[in-house]
């Protein structure tokens, strides 16, 4: 009886440990990139070695250039805002109503987006990998709440503009504003950002080179809230 006490007093002693150990490296990681730019992450990492394994080609290379958010035209902020998360100056992380109206419609069978937060897909895509298991989704939630408390809502703003997919292994409006517009991003209109922004729910499928119908409609309806929002004062409240 001593030595299963002894045994499962020892593995809680470990389990603490270990939970301490992630906690503390998870603060520290969070912290690092309040003020270091992530040189990639975890997404990007996971997509070059799948492109590579697929085809072994150059093409495969990551296109990811960082631009800081002072120079990034105001227009792309304000259009990832009006497509993504309207919400995100108010919000702590988690859009709750959002959620909510999303677990209903998913119950009753009906195609919706995700109700991510900004927050959120920056918690997955710099942290973490994409997909729908619990695991993915509590890791994601832990991650959130660290960066809403450790980092600005300007700062948040900005790794997500510069770590979104904006086409095939392209990430951020640095590197989509050259590649698609030839220019830089501090350079770009307001249709411009808009049209990067639509591309965000699937940039695998979505061409800003050669919009669709439908990209195109949501352009124009990004740019509609874009006006709704308050044009580009609305950023004051970041």
């Amino acid at each position: 009886m001593k030595s299963v006490k002894k045994f499962f007093g020892s593995g809680s002693r470990l389990l603490f440990k270990i939970a301490i150990a992630f906690f503390l490296f998870t603060i520290g990681l969070v912290l690092l990139f309040k003020w270091i730019d992530p040189p990639a992450t975890s997404v990007m990492i996971i997509n070059y070695i799948d492109a590579r394994f697929a085809d072994g080609q150059k093409k495969s290379l990551i296109k990811y250039q960082w631009v800081d958010y002072n120079d990034i035209s105001p227009y792309m902020p304000l259009a990832v805002i009006a497509a993504e998360d309207q919400t995100f100056p108010f919000h702590n992380g988690f859009d709750f109503r959002a959620m909510k109206i999303a677990f209903k419609l998913n119950r009753e069978g009906k195609s919706i987006r995700g109700a991510s937060t900004i927050s959120q897909q920056v918690a997955k895509n710099l942290f973490l990998w994409l997909g729908r298991s619990y695991l993915r989704k509590g890791l994601e939630a832990y991650f959130t709440l660290l960066i809403e408390t450790l980092w600005s809502k300007q700062r948040i703003l900005e790794v997500y503009m510069n770590i979104a997919g904006m086409g095939n292994n392209m990430f951020g409006a640095g590197a989509a504003s050259q590649y698609f517009f030839k220019k830089p991003a501090s350079m770009l209109s307001p249709h411009e950002a808009a049209l990067l922004a639509a591309v965000l729910p699937s940039p695998s499928r979505l061409k800003a080179a050669r919009p669709s119908a439908y990209l195109r409609e949501r352009q124009r309806w990004i740019l509609t809230h874009m006006n709704l929002l308050g044009g580009i004062g609305y950023l004051k409240n970041i």
